[in-house]
């Protein structure tokens, strides 16, 4: 069963900066993708950024040239640094990965970790 580890939550101030990371049980080479996905009480589970086993690079309007999503193969690990905070970044952040076999894709899920951006 695949695992999903994320880490380095918390909670910071407006314009402050987080580095969120998302420890995969394998390597990250046999997903098709992966990304982070945000969550607040009431609301849908809303994407954030995705990167795709080639490096393609996908961002939520809202994050657009705050965030940058990254991979390190060599760990299985992925990576959001996320500057210049807002308030509006408030939320549970997952970590999520993808695949497709025999033409059926398969998602994955991290616990989840809360980030708080407050003064």
């Amino acid at each position: 069963q695949v695992q999903l580890v994320e880490s380095g939550g918390g909670s910071v101030q407006p314009g402050g900066s987080l580095r969120l990371s998302c420890a995969a049980s394998e390597s990250i080479f046999n997903f098709n993708a992966m990304g982070w996905y945000r969550q607040t009480p009431g609301k849908q589970r809303e994407l954030v950024a995705t990167i795709t086993s080639g490096g393609y690079r996908n961002y939520a309007d809202s994050v657009e040239g705050r965030f940058t999503i990254s991979r390190d193969n060599a760990k299985n690990t992925v990576y959001v640094q996320m500057n210049s905070l807002k308030p509006e970044d408030t939320a549970i952040y997952y970590c999520r990965a993808s695949r497709i076999r025999i033409g059926i894709e398969n998602t994955y899920w991290g616990q989840g970790t809360q980030v708080t951006v407050s003064s």
